[in-house]
């Protein structure tokens, strides 16, 4: 299908200092300031962006849920073919505008206001170390790499909390043409934006009682190695563990989920499953063990590597 990933994350901020400070300890690129509208804008290996605006700017749609969050996603189209395409699929949904002719803009039925443009991410090639597991000895006369932070290659995905699953889920697959990969009976979703591609770009997410928001944004990165290397940075930089690291058995993933001043929380993950056409969606009960087949609770302490308990975390 015409839409392929993130190519942008616009968050409404409180304290714009620091949530500047958040990204690069994150280990996204300063790109920019616009003193303008005081935005700071932040990139990934892959030149995907983090957007900061100030909470209250008059650059930004409505948010759907109080405090910092995010107000603003931008996916990647295909080619301007298929942004065309897009755009007279997309007139006459809630908040449908036409920017410029390579922009459009609407709103799902979230109330999370979305932008498509032409992919504009950059291909990202990268040294990766071997794994060697049993039979199948990859890595020789090498050690495997220890990282003292992250450099997230790119926003893999997000997570919404819902409200109307059924119509949420209906506006990506029917008129945005995502793919479902799996789903939590009558409680979530995960859909990949291609029919081949990684396991989910957005995982929508039914909580009784709780009204729309963002759960998290993800960023890919190298390997576990890097995961655990990101972790223990943030850990240093005295950032909090939401959980992790731990290990997704739904999605394959590794993952290391730290919070964010930006509303949510921001992770660091690698290992997804790779789908094709050929993949059947499962369906399962949402529990721990399905969401996590192991996670450590707090995050690792990066002085001792033992376990943060709670009353530690900053």
């Amino acid at each position: 299908m015409s839409v392929i990933g993130i190519e942008k994350m616009e968050f409404g901020v409180e304290d714009l200092s620091t949530c500047e400070k958040f990204m690069t300890d994150f280990g996204l690129t300063p790109a920019g300031q616009d003193s303008l509208h005081h935005t700071r804008t932040f990139n990934t290996l892959s030149g995907a962006n983090v957007v900061l605006h100030p909470h209250d700017s008059a650059e930004l749609p409505a948010a759907f849920e109080s405090g910092s969050t995010l107000r603003r996603m931008t996916w990647g189209v295909k080619s301007k073919v298929e942004l065309a395409e897009l755009r007279q699929k997309l007139a006459g949904t809630p908040g449908f505008k036409a920017i410029s002719d390579g922009e459009i803009e609407c709103r799902d039925p979230n109330g999370m206001t979305l932008r498509f443009i032409e992919q504009q991410q950059k291909k990202v090639v990268l040294p990766i170390s071997p794994i060697n597991q049993w039979g199948d000895v990859r890595r020789v006369d090498e050690a495997s790499p220890v990282y003292d932070k992250a450099s997230p290659i790119n926003i893999g995905h997000v997570v919404f909390f819902v409200q109307e699953l059924e119509a949420t889920e209906r506006f990506y697959c029917e008129v945005l043409g995502f793919q479902v990969s799996d789903r939590y009976t009558g409680r979530a979703v995960f859909l990949r934006a291609e029919v081949r591609g990684v396991h989910h770009n957005l995982f929508l997410l039914k909580i009784p009682n709780r009204k729309p928001g963002l759960n998290h944004v993800a960023f890919t990165v190298r390997d576990i190695h890097e995961v655990i290397g990101g972790g223990l940075a943030m850990n240093r930089h005295h950032w909090s563990t939401f959980i992790g690291p731990g290990r997704h058995p739904i999605s394959s993933a590794y993952f290391w989920y730290v919070n964010s001043p930006t509303g949510g929380a921001f992770e660091y993950y690698t290992n997804d499953d790779y789908l094709t056409e050929n993949w059947r969606p499962r369906e399962m009960e949402h529990s721990v063990t399905t969401f996590t087949e192991w996670a450590v609770e707090g995050g690792i302490d990066y002085d001792t590597r033992r376990q943060i308990k709670k009353s530690e975390t900053v």
